[in-house]
């Protein structure tokens, strides 16, 4: 049976842009990123765009376990955008937290 990583982290976060603000969303999230690579126990975070379709703009993340998971989700920048960008610019998103099952 494989091994499953079951302190660390993974979050895929999905963000669907509504029409005609994809490059106003990737322009809002791009900014996250080097804050959040700063915070102790990120151990990835990249934004990504969906190449079949563009409008879907997503964060893989892995962090060292779920208690700096959730102290990130409570950075004042994260709030902010979740608060105040985010419903201006996506038609959907969805959060999924996943365990590594590792080789």
């Amino acid at each position: 049976m494989p091994k499953i990583e079951k302190t660390e982290v993974v979050c895929v976060a999905e963000f669907h842009a509504k029409e005609g603000k994809t490059d106003e969303l990737i322009a809002a999230m791009h900014p996250l990123m080097q804050p959040t690579h700063k915070e102790p126990g990120c151990i990835r975070y990249e934004l990504n765009q969906r190449t079949d379709d563009p409008r879907w703009i997503t964060y893989i993340e892995k962090w060292k376990d779920k208690k700096v998971f959730d102290e990130h989700c409570a950075m004042p920048y994260i709030t902010r955008f979740f608060n105040d960008v985010q419903p201006g610019l996506v038609e959907k998103f969805e959060v999924k937290l996943y365990q590594e099952i590792l080789p």
